[in-house]
């Protein structure tokens, strides 16, 4: 009988008494034998790919850091929205985004190679009044590393300006490292990610 003769007789039977009748055991052996050399080598390749999809990435440097600054660069734009955006990408791109870099591979260098894929870019909070940008974090520990912020300042008769600088673990988060601010104008800027 052909296998495929066989398998059909076992489907059918088991659909027709629900699973109450099973096929003999010799032709569950018959089968077994037939399928064990192909499953074998199949089962060998299932589980090298499951190893390798179960270990941390490992990124070059470069990688690392193209990464993130790919991730900063998405994050700082929804926190500005549409409204703030088109008025400071310009500025932010050539001044800001830059030293955001230079923070970041700084940060980079005290990890090595295999430890770089545990540092993660966290989200941009929802709510509008809060001066993170994005935080770069361990993920095995949870802990911060570096704080990406910007607030608004308004000097006496200067008209509002955003303020970029980060904050990191060595000082326990306490020290502002400028990065430079962006002059917005005269008028009060709107609410960080606004649309309208």
């Amino acid at each position: 009988m052909s296998i495929w003769l066989k398998k059909s007789f076992f489907v059918l039977i088991s659909i027709l008494t629900f699973g109450l009748v099973t096929p003999s055991q010799a032709f569950l052996n018959e089968e077994g034998h037939a399928l064990a050399k192909s499953n074998s080598k199949a089962s060998s390749i299932e589980r090298a790919e499951e190893d390798v999809l179960q270990e941390d990435p490992v990124f070059s440097r470069e990688d690392f850091l193209e990464n993130m600054m790919e991730q900063a660069e998405q994050n700082a734009y929804m926190k500005f929205g549409a409204k703030i955006k088109p008025a400071i990408e310009d500025e932010f791109r050539s001044v800001i985004l830059p030293k955001m870099e230079h923070a970041i591979e700084q940060t980079a260098r005290q990890y090595g190679d295999e430890d770089l894929s545990l540092l993660v870019i966290s989200e941009v909070p929802s709510y509008a009044k809060t001066e993170k940008i994005f935080h770069i974090y361990d993920k095995k520990s949870g802990e911060d590393v570096i704080r990406f912020h910007v607030r608004k300042d308004h000097p006496p008769k200067e008209g509002y300006y955003f303020n970029f600088h980060y904050h990191t673990v060595h000082d326990d988060f306490q020290t502002h490292h400028d990065l430079g601010s962006i002059y917005w104008d005269k008028n009060t800027p709107p609410q960080w990610m606004s649309v309208s």
